[in-house]
């Protein structure tokens, strides 16, 4: 008994596509690529309305050496919102970036380089799954991670140098620490706890950044692909 089921299951297995399932498969790669693409966009969008918002306090703190620095701070909090908007974009954007992925890596390029879709690798059962059973492949806190090391670390690290180079030369340039400290004073919050934020600001997210990139290529070494070729 266990020998026919065997060799039925060994029977049932699939070879190669017809043709009209080739076809099928290539629509719904254009399918996908069309979506990552979508949501490829919307990413930039969030990253496009950053740099804007930066710019602004930018211009606003640095219009005169009487402005004060508090837009530079105030802008953070508009900063982490859309990083935080952008994460969860990203989760989207990379459950179509990965079946795109898998689709060349396993489909077309076998096809093309010797003619051979190697369905007894599986990979067709792997795609199968994630559609019966869609999910997200990364957690909120290697989005974030992932989009720091893209873009949002360089518009932090601008916001941080421009923070500091405010202090330091308006309304003339400082010629202490205690100077420094005294006109980070912003209302009734004290300068040493505004640097002490900033600090813990950058420090938190440069270190989710690191955290994210080490996760990333462990989870490669276990695998053994590429992060870009993987489900997830």
């Amino acid at each position: 008994m266990t020998t026919q089921t065997e060799a039925r299951t060994t029977r049932d297995e699939r070879k190669t596509l017809t043709s009209p399932e080739i076809t099928a498969v290539a629509h719904l790669y254009r399918g996908e690529v069309y979506r990552s693409t979508i949501w490829r966009t919307r990413l930039d969008t969030t990253t496009n309305w950053s740099v804007v918002t930066l710019g602004v306090a930018l211009s606003i703190s640095f219009s005169s050496p009487e402005a004060s620095p508090l837009p530079l701070v105030l802008v953070g909090v508009l900063i982490m919102l859309f990083l935080f908007l952008e994460a969860r974009r990203y989760r989207y954007f990379n459950v179509w970036r990965a079946r795109c992925r898998w689709l060349e890596n396993h489909f077309y390029a076998p096809m093309l380089y010797d003619g051979d879709l190697h369905l007894e690798e599986n990979w067709q059962k792997t795609l199968a799954e994630d559609y019966l059973r869609p999910r997200y492949h990364v957690s909120f806190l290697v989005a974030i991670g992932r989009r720091i090391r893209s873009n949002y670390l360089w518009i932090l690290l601008i916001q941080t140098l421009a923070f500091a180079g405010k202090i330091a030369v308006h309304p003339t340039p400082i010629t202490g620490w205690s100077q420094a400290i005294n006109r980070a004073d912003v209302g009734p919050i004290p300068g040493e706890v505004l640097i002490a934020g900033g600090m813990l600001y950058v420090t938190t997210w440069t270190g989710l950044a690191i955290w994210s990139y080490r996760r990333d290529a462990r989870r490669a070494a276990q695998r053994r692909r590429p992060r870009s070729d993987s489900m997830g």
